[in-house]
């Protein structure tokens, strides 16, 4: 970002400080959750202003992001226009992503762009900021060609990869759902778009080579942002669990081989008797 936005900025913070809004640039950054020493590098002018840094600061102590990018208005946004925004806010829903699951793959792949189908699906928000802006998709994952990074029974919540751009937005060695006719799958990626107009497409679990897919025949690409997993004991757990078990069979195996000689010992007294009678 060029330097006069950051420039601006300072300048909103310097207004702030002749208010007496804020008492240091310590506490100004504590309430815009930025890192203080970060801060005073964008002060001394070792560091570039964020547009994340601006957004929490127009949140906070309404600073005017037309300002700061323009030097258009003033350098702070009347209360009235942050209430009002503040009321729209209130009435907008988190980012809905909408949930793939298995057994709509196939039926994806033709009518990801048909309204009607993807109404059809189930839509979730997760309360992550990062999830609250943008298009996310959630897709289930199917076999272990990704393990020991993904397996089977997961699901990975995506964000979208702009169609028009893949050659450069398309990063190595980071994991996407690639959508093609007939179906999607969950790789890592190495972008050979530029030189030979392919992506290759590579398995976490070796025994599962790399294959290359046209970039002509790729409708859709969504990188991987987290995955969810079902929950699984600690090994822990399970090994006690597993030594108490085998504890228990032993004990069970003793007193049945002691209740056995018992009864051999029974036996043979009896059959003694009956040969002393006859």
């Amino acid at each position: 970002m060029c330097k006069i936005v950051s420039e601006r900025f300072i300048a909103c913070i310097e207004k702030l400080r002749e208010r007496n809004e804020i008492k240091s640039i310590r506490q100004f950054a504590l309430n815009v959750d930025y890192h203080p020493q970060n801060l005073n590098d964008i002060i001394k002018g070792n560091r570039d202003v964020t547009v994340d840094l601006i957004r929490n600061a127009a949140e906070t102590y309404r600073f005017n992001p037309q300002y700061i990018f323009t030097g258009l208005g003033s350098m702070f946004l009347d209360k009235d226009v942050m209430q009002q925004s503040a009321a729209q806010k209130s009435h907008v829903s988190l980012e809905k992503i909408v949930y793939v699951p298995t057994a709509a793959h196939a039926g994806y792949t033709d009518q990801f762009n048909d309204p009607v189908f993807m109404e059809d699906l189930v839509s979730f928000s997760l309360p992550d900021y990062k999830f609250q802006h943008g298009t996310y998709r959630c897709f289930d994952i199917v076999g272990d060609s990704m393990e020991p990074s993904l397996y089977a029974g997961d699901k990975v919540v995506c964000s979208a990869v702009d169609s028009n751009n893949f050659y450069s937005s398309v990063r190595n060695n980071l994991v996407y759902v690639i959508v093609m006719d007939g179906g999607l799958v969950v790789k890592r990626v190495k972008n050979r778009i530029r030189e030979a107009a392919v992506l290759e497409l590579l398995s976490d679990n070796n025994y599962y080579q790399p294959y290359e897919v046209p970039a002509n025949e790729i409708k859709e690409i969504w990188h991987v942002e987290v995955k969810i997993s079902p929950y699984l004991p600690s090994p822990n757990n399970i090994r006690h669990a597993f030594h108490e078990e085998m504890d228990d069979m032993k004990k069970i195996i003793d007193q049945q081989s002691r209740s056995i000689l018992v009864l051999n010992q029974t036996v043979e007294k009896l059959l003694k008797q009956n040969r002393a009678i006859y």
